[in-house]
């Protein structure tokens, strides 16, 4: 798809002349919109890039759409580069102008119920296959918007997929699904893309539909395969500035909500304290991940951030740390292999 698009934006404006077109379902308005712009002289490859950019995801559809791509990242719109089975290279699939590369953020942030503008230059949503979408615009990119995706299975892996896959053995495997059982309190550790969410989902699949989990995270990632379970998303402020809803917010909020676990997608700021104080006194099995370079460090990720909004001395909020939590589980990532690196009990 390299250079194709010559006669897209053509083609975008005679589909946006009909406005019945929005009245139909996708396949309908794809076949619709097929017959029209065949009759217009438009060739096929046109029609499929039109198709993709009003109800896909622009040049990037068939790089979303494939099972083996993990993180899509565009540096412009003609340098796109893509980690497909753990190895990074710049693909040939590019957006056809700067127009268009712009248009497809602005498409897809409103479609995740976000907002991207020189007032609010970073945006974080999900979307609709459920991957994970950000975005930083100029000024805060002084060379044109930079867009990261991770794109996420379809079907999230079970433990017995990623132990097929490498990330541990059967020894290691049965340990995890023993702590699981067993309401060990389990903080998921490692680097980015070290498949942190990943193995939580796993985990969560283990979890008795007769216990109520609820999520709390920044940006919806999590897709637990559980019986009884209830997601609870941040939200940022307004343009004005008011509305914020944070994950300590949510985590409070949560308390009050009856779950026998609860889970947090990532302990990134204050929350640290309020999972610190909930774990040490109650809510066994719940799960967090956090990123940090080693599961000794983990420790001191959780006291930096606790640290923040508490009074509390250094020395008691890691009593507390080894109250809140049973197990330490570091995953490591080396060419592209991701696996569990280190297990540690607290």
């Amino acid at each position: 798809m390299a250079g194709a698009g010559n006669g897209l934006s053509d083609a975008l404006e005679i589909v946006l002349e009909h406005d019945e077109l929005a009245d139909l379902d996708e396949a309908a308005r794809r076949l619709a919109m097929r017959a029209l712009l065949i009759d217009n002289g438009s060739s096929p490859r046109v029609v499929e890039r039109v198709a993709a950019f009003v109800d896909g995801y622009g040049a990037l559809d068939p790089l979303i759409r494939d099972e083996r791509v993990t993180d899509i990242l565009v540096n412009g719109y003609d340098d796109v580069w893509v980690e497909r089975d753990g190895v990074l290279a710049r693909s040939p699939i590019v957006f056809s102008s700067e127009e268009e590369f712009r248009a497809t953020i602005e498409r897809l942030i409103s479609r995740g119920g976000g907002r991207v503008d020189t007032a609010r230059p970073i945006a974080d949503v999900a979307l609709p296959n459920g991957s994970r979408m950000h975005v930083v615009l100029p000024p805060l990119a002084p060379d044109g918007p930079k867009v990261s995706i991770r794109r996420f299975p379809e079907s999230p892996l079970r433990l017995e997929d990623l132990q097929d896959r490498g990330m541990f053995d059967d020894a290691l495997g049965r340990l995890l699904v023993d702590a699981v059982r067993g309401r060990k309190t389990i903080a998921i550790s490692g680097g980015t893309g070290s498949g942190k969410t990943t193995l939580l989902n796993a985990l969560l699949a283990e979890v008795p539909d007769t216990e109520r989990i609820v999520t709390i995270e920044e940006t919806p990632e999590l897709q637990p395969q559980c019986g009884h379970c209830v997601s609870l998303v941040a939200r940022p402020p307004n343009v004005e500035g008011y509305g914020e809803v944070t994950l300590s917010d949510l985590f409070r909020a949560t308390l009050r909500m009856r779950p026998d676990r609860i889970v947090v997608g990532e302990v990134r700021g204050a929350e640290a304290l309020v999972a610190l104080d909930a774990f040490s006194t109650g809510h066994p099995g719940s799960l967090v991940t956090v990123h940090a370079r080693s599961a000794a460090d983990v420790v001191d990720r959780f006291v930096s951030l606790a640290a923040a909004g508490s009074r509390l001395s250094e020395s008691t909020l890691r009593t507390r740390f080894t109250h809140a939590f049973d197990l330490v589980v570091h995953l490591a990532r080396v060419n592209g292999r991701r696996f569990v690196h280190e297990v540690e009990t607290t």
